[in-house]
């Protein structure tokens, strides 16, 4: 097995052990990342599959991929084993979205590049949805369902690159460097690219009702 990027060492032991041969280390590799590639899945499954795809059954697809791809990666790991296994997860939810949708699938207003590929996009409403549960004072002030408009039209108002950023720090739970290698920069930038895009959704959303940049920065 090649040398992998840093990598959380209770990983780095469990793909040592898939390499050697272990069966259940595969297992236990996905069942430690599933959640967050869960909420990956449920930040960019296309709305037309919902009720059609479960969050479960991508997962699945995605661990007979990842089964069947282990050695390809074993032999030459450049990136982290969660990182290439969001890559697999992006490249399952296109495939599923040509195969339901057929030439309805692409949008390219909804698509952003990672790992130089192709992936669907993150949707706005899963960070609002997320704000107005960690948001005290708003729902005093407008009803949730208003709320929830006013949030997502502010940040659609985004650069698209700025909510992705947003999105997977802050909804999927990335870290620094996992949002770099997602985008293809060095950390440095993707810590730069996340100040400014914090702080131009912070300036959008402080002139929501409840959204002074006090509260905001509280949240975030």
């Amino acid at each position: 097995m090649g040398t992998a990027l840093t990598d959380f060492p209770e990983t780095e032991e469990l793909v040592r052990r898939t390499d050697e041969g272990d069966g259940q280390a595969l297992e236990e590799l996905f069942q430690r990342h599933s959640a967050r590639l869960r909420r990956m899945v449920r930040a960019r499954l296309d709305g037309r599959l919902r009720g059609r795809v479960g969050e479960s059954d991508v997962l699945q697809e995605v661990y007979l991929e990842a089964s069947k791809r282990l050695p390809e990666y074993l032999a030459d790991p450049k990136v982290p084993f969660f990182v290439w296994l969001r890559f697999l997860t992006g490249q399952k939810l296109v495939d599923l979205q040509r195969r339901h949708l057929g030439a309805r699938a692409r949008d390219v207003r909804r698509e952003v590049s990672m790992l130089r590929v192709i992936v669907p996009g993150a949707t706005s409403a899963v960070l609002a949805e997320q704000l107005m549960n960690t948001w005290s004072t708003p729902s005093q002030k407008v009803a949730q369902t208003e709320l929830k408009a006013l949030i997502q039209e502010a940040l659609d108002a985004l650069d698209p690159a700025d909510r992705e950023v947003l999105i997977l720090r802050h909804y999927e739970n990335l870290t620094n460097a996992e949002i770099a290698h997602e985008l293809g920069l060095q950390e440095s930038a993707a810590s730069k690219r996340y100040t400014r895009a914090l702080a131009r959704a912070r300036k959008i959303l402080a002139d929501l009702p409840g959204g002074e940049e006090e509260a905001w920065t509280k949240k975030l």
